[in-house]
């Protein structure tokens, strides 16, 4: 490639490019790692994000990945740079891995920044990663594209399909109603059984969805299993890819726009996937100055049928999703529900991109005239007096006969207290009693946690009680199930009328009319809010302070108030 032709355009060229000492410095520093001199020749630098971890399971093979990312920007005539972000491992991370979502979209915005980086490839896998990383690419604002690390192979036992997560909640249920003994429950060994991120729609699939929803992402990059040999094929191709973005200056603002978004929530509502989702796109949206709003989600997701017959909402895996063709076929389904001549980040939009997918399995990818469940029945947003900024279920993983339900409170201030007594056969519970667990918004935990669809009560479960009305301010796995209303907000932490609740309340839920109702006077609610005492802090120091001190509520995507927006890609000062 040429030199001095080069260096006025790139970025990396007020470091690699620089004369007198400092460019000496920048340059002299590089090569003790063995690169020779014609790397500097103005050609582009490639930063590779990688959260690869061995604290991070869904993570640990990324390594390999960000090798055939490295082969692809050599092939194209770039010169690839691998840096470590923080790894976000939802298996293990306490209290929640949410809490560090923002830590890590901040630690990666700098990183992109502080460097002499022309252009960026984000590798994720498990939930919080691939937000993460999109958050902090579109508050830099250079050429981006994104490489997820895939799903996990489908578990198998007893001769059949299990998903991860999704099987965990369903042996949990049968440990509790005594129909399983923990010797039976051999199956943790099955679940999990070769790289990847969890093979269920949960919130690390329906994220790798969203980010190839959102023309950020590979078409087909979303599904391919962590080992297929073609997860390596996409990541050298994006690789290749992400050095022609540079030349073309093509940058997330241009590919994440609201049309973009919009496409996302209708694929979102199409596929089955998480709640998760609602949040980290309102975060998303957030930094790139897109107006997106929780009625957005609502709105846009009424008119659309769930194709994916999927766990936690249906049968089948992502290995199977992939091999029906994945989410290609289901955009190119949804047809005219999405904005076809969005940009996306091969330089073609989605229709070119998905006008020739074909559908291998009918069971595994359906039809709009013959949907798996039919239109609105998707995530939905409640309001009312008990969530005056709003809360959502997600009704294809709920039961239907209690989507309309009217039941008495049994209160608890902390999901631990909750498990404390939840098998106490004194309970006073019965099937059509509302379990309100409070205490896990973004603030009072922190970090918001997957507590809300908490087991239900082992007495209940002997009885052939399969699910209960739930209400939480934290969140679900997306691997959950069950009719459980997630994310209320204001949360109970700071005053939401959650914290309001007692024991003996009648609580009325009518997703239909996208309402709930806590049935209590405004006049005692008023004494009750006068009486009311904000916990104690939670954090008294630290990451966590901050968070807790600066998050967003839920439905505005539980980002730091601070981090709104975005800050470019403005070469820094020089150090030296």
């Amino acid at each position: 490639m040429t030199d001095t032709g080069t260096h006025g355009r790139r970025r990396s060229a007020a470091w690699f490019g620089a004369g007198g000492r400092s460019g000496m410095v920048y340059r002299s520093w590089m090569r003790n790692q063995g690169y020779s001199g014609e790397v500097f020749d103005g050609r582009p630098v490639i930063g590779i994000a990688t959260t690869w971890s061995e604290l991070a399971p869904c993570n640990s093979h990324l390594q390999r990945v960000a090798e055939s990312v490295k082969r692809g920007v050599w092939q194209a005539g770039g010169f690839p740079l691998e840096f470590p972000a923080m790894a976000l491992g939802e298996t293990l991370m306490r209290p929640t891995a949410m809490l560090y979502r923002n830590l890590l979209a901040m630690e990666a915005e700098e990183l992109i920044r502080a460097n002499p980086l022309d252009g960026v490839v984000l590798l994720s896998g498990c939930d919080k990663t691939t937000p993460g990383l999109l958050m902090a690419a579109s508050s830099v604002d250079l050429p981006a594209i994104m490489v997820t690390g895939g799903p996990m192979l489908n578990g198998k036992y007893r001769g059949g399909d299990v998903g991860s997560g999704t099987q965990v909640w369903r042996f949990e249920a049968e440990l509790a109603a005594g129909r399983m003994t923990e010797e039976e429950c051999f199956a943790e060994g099955c679940m999990a059984r070769s790289n990847g991120h969890c093979m269920t729609m949960g919130t690390a699939s329906t994220m790798a969805s969203m980010a190839e929803a959102l023309g950020m992402q590979l078409p087909y990059s979303a599904s391919w299993p962590a080992v297929d040999s073609r997860r390596y094929e996409t990541a050298q191709r994006a690789g290749q890819r992400i050095v022609a973005m540079v030349e073309e200056d093509l940058r997330p603002s241009q590919i994440m726009t609201r049309a973009a978004f919009e496409n996302a929530i209708r694929v979102n509502a199409a596929i089955g996937g998480s709640t998760n989702a609602v949040i980290h796109l309102l975060a998303i949206a957030g930094r790139l100055g897109v107006p997106l709003s929780l009625d957005d989600f609502d709105a846009l997701a009424r008119e659309v049928p769930t194709l994916v017959d999927l766990q936690p909402s249906g049968r089948f895996l992502m290995e199977d999703f992939c091999y029906a063709g994945g989410l290609p076929v289901v955009m190119r389904e949804l047809g005219g529900l999405l904005h076809t001549e969005a940009a996306t980040v091969n330089g073609r939009t989605v229709a070119e991109n998905v006008g020739d997918a074909e559908c291998w399995n009918r069971e595994v990818i359906r039809t709009l005239d013959d949907p798996f469940q039919e239109a609105g029945t998707g995530t939905a947003v409640l309001r009312g007096n008990l969530a005056p900024n709003g809360a959502v279920i997600k009704q294809s993983a709920a039961s239907r006969h209690l989507l309309q339900h009217r039941g008495r409170a049994l209160v608890f201030d902390t999901p631990e207290d909750y498990i404390a007594v939840h098998a106490d056969e004194d309970l006073p519970v019965d099937e059509d009693t509302v379990l309100v667990i409070r205490g896990s918004g973004p603030r009072g935990y922190p970090g918001m946690p997957e507590v809300s669809n908490v087991v239900l009560p082992p007495k209940l479960l002997r009885k052939g009680v399969e699910d209960m009305v739930r209400i939480c301010d934290g969140r679900m796995s997306g691997t959950g199930f069950g009719t459980v209303v997630l994310h209320v907000a204001p949360e109970s932490a700071v005053g939401g009328p959650l914290a309001l609740v007692r024991d003996g309340d009648w609580i009325t839920l009518d997703v239909p009319a996208r309402a709930l109702t806590l049935e209590v006077a405004e006049e005692e609610l008023e004494r009750r809010r006068a009486t009311w005492q904000p916990p104690p802090p939670v954090a008294a120091r630290g990451w966590s302070r901050l968070y807790t001190e600066r998050v967003l509520q839920a439905d505005q995507g539980l980002d730091l108030d601070f981090l709104v927006g975005s800050s470019g890609h403005e070469v820094p000062r020089e150090s030296h």
